[in-house]
């Protein structure tokens, strides 16, 4: 009965975490990389560092929402389906609830000098978080020139030139790859 209590408290804690941050991260699944690291990795202790940014690459690589694929992958590592069930509810359920509320309430509030004018600072506060985002992740995920290299090659793709990152995610780690095996290869041969 004790495990099953304890098994009931993770999973509920869970689903009050990821409810917080899909409640209150407004700006999307990019803006909740910083929130999500924080929860789990700092404030928890449920993952390590190295961890979680293993899983945000994946989970962007991935078809879907960063957030839901994040929440999917962390529910799973720490208390299994049911673990990435109640994580992935947790994250969803405030978006579907605010959804829609404005469904229901957008004829009566669009149009509103106060509503634009709060819409206006909320984008500017998003893009903000969200590069504190790149700029934290960067730190963590690029460790050398090789690193250096490929983000600028994936930015300048992704932002000059408008290759979709379903081309520039496998191809940086198709790069990566071939860039450690022709190290380890060398390194081999100077052995």
């Amino acid at each position: 009965m004790d495990k099953d209590r304890k098994k009931f408290r993770v999973l509920l804690d869970l689903f009050v975490t990821f409810f917080k941050i899909g409640a209150f991260t407004i700006g999307g699944g990019l803006a909740m990389i910083p929130v999500i690291e924080k929860e789990i990795v700092d404030k928890k202790g449920y993952i390590g560092k190295e961890e979680i940014i293993d899983a945000f690459a994946v989970s962007q690589s991935l078809p879907g929402v960063i957030a839901i694929n994040s929440a999917i992958y962390v529910g799973y590592r720490i208390a299994g389906f049911l673990g990435a069930v109640v994580t992935t509810l947790g994250v969803v359920l405030p978006s579907f609830i605010i959804i829609l509320a404005i469904a229901v309430l957008f004829k009566t509030v669009s149009g509103i000098a106060w509503v634009d004018k709060l819409l206006t600072g909320a984008k500017a506060g998003i893009a903000g978080v969200i590069f504190v985002s790149v700029v934290n992740l960067s730190k963590k995920a690029i460790k050398d020139v090789f690193g250096i290299v490929i983000a600028a090659a994936a930015f300048v793709l992704a932002a000059i030139f408008d290759v979709s990152v379903i081309i520039i995610i496998p191809a940086g780690a198709i790069l990566g790859y071939l860039y450690h095996k022709v190290r380890e290869m060398k390194k081999h041969d100077t052995d």
